[in-house]
Parts: structure tokens; sequence; C-alpha cells
């Protein structure tokens, strides 16, 4: 059985070795888009002036880069007073990379919307946010919050999916695509606009995903994550004891 996946190749692959082991499956990672910042002039064109803001919300380390690089492109001095808030952990130690990192101007929540808003207390409420969000993203459940909160704060777009060049991939040869973001779609239908699934197995991993496979008329065979199926590994490890 042989399996695609839509991303780099991870970091730690034991998970994907069981599939190997225990199943025979062929495995292969291909991104089908890149994530590249906006340029200036795209960015100007959202008429988001960034000296107006004195806190950022940001859910990615791309954000994070693209964010950096255009208040260099604009001349603009982030001050040492800047607030940020991340969506992770993860995400508020990629800071370090731009600023010094101190616990007093940096919060990171447990990776919801919910959590994000948990840590604005009212010593934060008197903040204007920038909320960092990638083209096409949905940031409505971080807005619908903000807004419930009476939060003075504004969206924007600091990064977009770039479709990759996917035509050295047979997809005909798989047995199995998962797909991680619905970039994938879009990557795909405009490097093979005349694709038809066939016997084709879609395994989705994210809701949004969900949504673009289904609107571009595609048959998922399994939705993940579930509590079952927490990971992309354990998804296909599930498909295929199914079949």
């Amino acid at each position: 059985m042989k399996i695609l996946i839509s991303q780099q190749i991870p970091s730690n692959l034991a998970p994907y070795e069981v599939l190997q082991n225990q199943f025979g499956a062929e495995l292969a990672f291909h991104p089908f888009f890149l994530i590249e910042p906006l340029s200036g002039k795209e960015f100007r064109a959202q008429h988001i002036n960034l000296p107006d803001y004195t806190a950022i919300v940001f859910s990615s380390r791309h954000a994070i880069d693209a964010y950096f690089t255009l208040c260099e492109q604009m001349r603009f001095k982030v001050p040492e007073t800047m607030k940020y808030f991340c969506s992770t952990e993860a995400v508020a130690m990629y800071l370090q990379k731009h600023i010094v990192y101190r616990k007093r101007k940096i919060f990171y929540g447990t990776g919801t919307p919910a959590s994000i808003l948990a840590l604005i207390t009212a010593k934060h409420k008197g903040e204007k946010f920038l909320i960092t969000a990638s083209e096409g993203s949905n940031v409505t459940p971080m807005t619908t919050l903000f807004e419930t909160a009476k939060l003075d704060f504004s969206v924007g777009i600091l990064v977009k999916a770039v479709p990759q060049d996917l035509h050295d991939l047979d997809l005909n040869a798989f047995d199995i695509v998962v797909m991680c973001n619905p970039a994938d779609v879009v990557s795909l239908r405009e490097n093979f606009p005349d694709f038809k699934q066939g016997n084709l197995k879609f395994i989705s991993f994210g809701k949004a995903v969900v949504r673009s496979l289904e609107e571009a008329g595609f048959e998922i065979a399994l939705q993940a994550p579930t509590p079952e199926a927490t990971s992309i590994s354990k998804a296909v490890e599930l498909y295929i004891q199914s079949r």
C-alpha cells in the first residue's frame, strides 16, 4: 500500500515506521504548497498601520518572520513595550529569533483561541491588537471571542500559501493521500485540473480541509483528528486496520 502525505518529512519518523513494519506501507512525503510572506505592496493594500498596534497575536512561526520582515521594510522599529500573545509555547519561544525574550511581555496559550483570550486580563484590555493570519485562513473563532470581549483589534494577513509544482507526482500510483490543509486541495486542482479521484482514498486531517475536499467533489475515506486518531500516523493506521 502506497501512501502520500502532503507535508514535509517530519523530524520524528518513529510513528510512521510502525506503518511500514506492521503493514508494509510505502510512505512518501511531499508538501503541496509553500508558505510565503506577503510583499510590502500586498500588505499595504490592507491599509494597516503597524505603529498603531500595541499588541500582536501570533499563531505561527511564519507569521512572526513575516511581521518582523515587514517592520524592517517599512522602517518601523518595534517598541520595547510591544506585547505578544502566542497560540502555543513553541510559537512564543520562536520570538527569540527576533527579540529578547521577556516573560512580562510574551504570553502563550494552549493552541486554542479561547486560551489566548484567557491571557488578556484586565491589565491588557486597553491594548490595540493585531491578529495575524494567513491568506484564506478562518479567523472567525478568534475574532468572535475578541468582539464579545469588546477588545480593539484588526486582522492582518501576513502570509499566503503558494501552490507547489506537483507535476512530478503520479497521484494514481498511490492508494491513499493524506491532506492536511485547504491549500493542499487548491494546489491539487491547480496542478491537475482534470484529476479524477477514481479508487484513490483521501484522509483529511483538520476540519477546514474537509470542507475543501467536499467542495471539490472528492470523497473522504477517513476524517481526523478524532479521539482515536489524534495524529496523521494514527489516522492512517486506523484506516488500514479498518480495511
